[in-house]
This record gives C-alpha cells, sequence and structure tokens, in this order.
C-alpha cells in the first residue's frame, strides 16, 4: 500500500469511528424518547409500583438521559455492549451468533443486484432504442420501485405456494436464501442496471472511444475493455450506498422469510425496547456498512488506474 493509499485509509478510519459514534448516539436518543418503559415490560402491567421502580434501579433506566448516555459509552469504550433487558446476559454473543446470516444474506443480494445490474445495463446501452432497451428499462423501473415486502409476498406466492420450487421461511441451505436473497438484491439490481446504461451511454460519448475507434478496435474491445471500466465507477459508489439499505432491509425481509439474523434481533428488541440489544446491532451495523464503503473506495483504483484516493 502507496503512502498516498495509507493517509487514505487513516482519514477514512478515522472518520468511521465517528459515523459509528454518531448513529449510536442518534438511536440511543430515539430510544430513550420513545414511549415505553422497559421497567414495565419485565416487571409485567399487574406489578406494584415498588417492583417497577426496583427494576428500574437495576436497569439504570430511573437516571438522567446525560448519565444514562455517559454510563454507556464509558462500558462501550472498555469493550462491554451492555446486558439484555429481557434476557439478562451480555448482548454481544447473541449478536455474534445470529450477525453470519445476516451477512451472508446482505453479500449474496448485492452480488444478485451487481451482476444483474451491470449485465441489463449493459444490454439496454447496447441495443439502445429498440424494444429491448425499452423493455428492461421498464423492468428495472418497475422492480426497483416495488416494496421489499410486497415483492417478497410475491415471490413466495408463485416460487413457494403455486410452484412449490423454494421453501419460502428458514436458513440454512442454498434453497432457503434464493427468496430472500431475490427480494433484497432484484429492487437493487434495477437502479444498478438503469445507472449502468446511462453511464455507459455518457463515456460513449467520449472523445477517447472516438480515437479507440479511429485505431480499429472493434465495438466488443472498446465496450468492454475501456468504456465499461470508466462506466463502473458510478455503479460500484451506488452498490455501496444501496449496502446500507440492503442491510436495513433484512429487518423485513428476515421476518417475512422466519430468518434468524440481525434485523430479527432488531425487530424483537424494538418491541421489548431491549436498548442494550439494539444499540449494539445498530453500532455492529454500522461498522460493516463502513468497512464495505471503505472496500468500494479501495476499488475504484483497480477497476480504473488513472482513479487516485483521495480526502
Amino acid at each position: 500500500m502507496s503512502g498516498r493509499n495509507s493517509a487514505f485509509f487513516v482519514r477514512r478510519l478515522i472518520g468511521a469511528v465517528g459515523v459509528a459514534f454518531g448513529a449510536m448516539t442518534l438511536v440511543f436518543t430515539i430510544l430513550y424518547w420513545l414511549p415505553g418503559d422497559p421497567a414495565f415490560l419485565i416487571a409485567g402491567d399487574d406489578a406494584p409500583d415498588a417492583v417497577v421502580e426496583q427494576v428500574r434501579a437495576r436497569l439504570g433506566t430511573d437516571r438522567p438521559f446525560s448519565e444514562q448516555y455517559v454510563h454507556y459509552v464509558g462500558k462501550l469504550l472498555h469493550g462491554d455492549f451492555g446486558t439484555s433487558y429481557v434476557t439478562g446476559e451480555p448482548v454481544i454473543g447473541r449478536i455474534v451468533a445470529q450477525l453470519p446470516a445476516t451477512l451472508e444474506l446482505t453479500l449474496v443480494a448485492a452480488l444478485v443486484a451487481l451482476v444483474l445490474g451491470v449485465l441489463g445495463g449493459v444490454v439496454a446501452a447496447v441495443t439502445r432504442g429498440r424494444w429491448l432497451d425499452q423493455l428492461l428499462q421498464s423492468t428495472a423501473l418497475f422492480v426497483g420501485s416495488m416494496p421489499s415486502f410486497w415483492f417478497g409476498i410475491i415471490l413466495i406466492l408463485i416460487f413457494s405456494v403455486h410452484l412449490r420450487w423454494l421453501p419460502a421461511i428458514g436458513n440454512g441451505t442454498l434453497a432457503q436464501m434464493v427468496l430472500p436473497a431475490a427480494c433484497l438484491g432484484l429492487g437493487a439490481a434495477g437502479d444498478l442496471a438503469r445507472m449502468t446504461r446511462d453511464c455507459i451511454l455518457d463515456v460513449l460519448d467520449e472523445p477517447f472511444v472516438v480515437t479507440l475507434r479511429a485505431k480499429g478496435l472493434t465495438e466488443q474491445a472498446v465496450l468492454y475493455r475501456h468504456v465499461l471500466r470508466s462506466a463502473l465507477i458510478p455503479v460500484i459508489t451506488m452498490l455501496g450506498m444501496r449496502i446500507g439499505t440492503l442491510l436495513s432491509g433484512t429487518v423485513v425481509v428476515e421476518a417475512l422469510f422466519a430468518r434468524q439474523g440481525l434485523g430479527r434481533i432488531i425487530s424483537e428488541a424494538v418491541n421489548t425496547k431491549d436498548i442494550p440489544m439494539v444499540l449494539a446491532a445498530v453500532l455492529i451495523a454500522s461498522l460493516f456498512y463502513i468497512l464495505i464503503n471503505l472496500v468500494v473506495d479501495f476499488s475504484y483504483s483497480r477497476i480504473d488506474r488513472r482513479v487516485r484516493l483521495e480526502g
């Protein structure tokens, strides 16, 4: 790694810490002011006031906001992500156990989006103005605009209920991964396809493309060796940003397909106002999103050697 890339990497890591800290602070503030008292959920609605107060004191929720926040940050700096209000166990254990399932789903969905999006965008650009281009653009717009929960229900009805080709629920097998990954990835693929098409058409109008054609290069060589390489930079950028959408989408998709994972943990923890569980899950998810975007930034110089990492 060159000195310039090393400096870029250090700056991005410092920025990543700030982003993760800001995300944690925002979620902590929202959860503090969210209606509902976790002490009532733990003690029960019919519990005496004295018991509820004891639970509040044990959880530390009877303290002012500032004290709770400082106490949580202090534990976090010592590697303590907190203890679940519901189970009484360290939250990091359950998150580490469920995180791989969510990361697997997110990365497979991102791969589906990248492959189908780039392939569809290239075909649409090559057939510009023809019926296939119009069909691909319409399909990409339709799929990209469909909510994931509605799209997931349609996939279940078609491929699980009527055709009986794929299972609708569960984790563990490749067949159980197909529908959730398609539900997440196809929407992003539609957006990437339209971006890829537009970027390729823009690059095709650049002067260097005319020069390459004048040198006798075939259209295939011009497209795949030069045009596509330049056009992929904004596409990869968009994919990096969509990783966050895919990761947040697992909350709905994991519930819809009855999958275990981080998204389901967050959904359950919000319903029970299990603040330490939500905070730890959001913090881990933020770090993963930041890491993915850092990888995306470094991929620019690999895709196009003319790109230099700065900032």
